[in-house]
């Protein structure tokens, strides 16, 4: 079989830690075309971008576990930091703050996010208490013949 195509590739990288669906900093880093430090550093810099359901950071342990089950986070093992988890919002946010050509065409045409929102618009659709109303109910402060709420 070939190479996986970049969604493929993409899909992959995706882990479910802490209940959610995020990516780490280093197969962002590499997806985005910039050094781990340099995408870090943004982080830091611009740390008001990304609140907590945007990143977090993993312990001890779910860095191991990451390790054991991505072969290619192997070298983690060796960092004096551990690693950030980001979120479909703060990947979304990561594009907007770094400044690499990749990165800004990926904010102009999201390919990343998209398999996490997949997974979004699913639960979604199963949660009938966040389905949208349908038209011919009136929103409160909406203007029109109906008495107000």
């Amino acid at each position: 079989m070939g190479q996986p195509s970049p969604a493929e590739a993409v899909e992959r990288r995706i882990l479910i830690i802490r209940g959610h669906k995020v990516m780490i900093d280093r197969d962002l880093a590499e997806l985005y075309g910039v050094p781990t430090w340099r995408l870090n550093e943004q982080v830091k810099r611009n740390i008001r971008r990304f609140p907590e359901g945007f990143m977090f950071r993993l312990n001890r342990r779910e860095t191991l576990e990451v390790i054991a089950k991505c072969d290619h986070l192997q070298t983690l093992k060796f960092s004096r930091q551990m690693p950030l988890a980001f979120t479909e919002h703060g990947i979304a946010m990561l594009s907007s703050v770094l400044r690499s050509e990749r990165a800004i065409r990926i904010n102009v045409r999201p390919k990343i996010p998209s398999p996490l929102s997949d997974f979004g618009r699913k639960i979604l659709v199963l949660n009938s208490s966040c389905r949208p109303r349908p038209p011919s109910v009136p929103r409160k402060g909406a203007k029109g013949p109906w008495p107000r709420e």
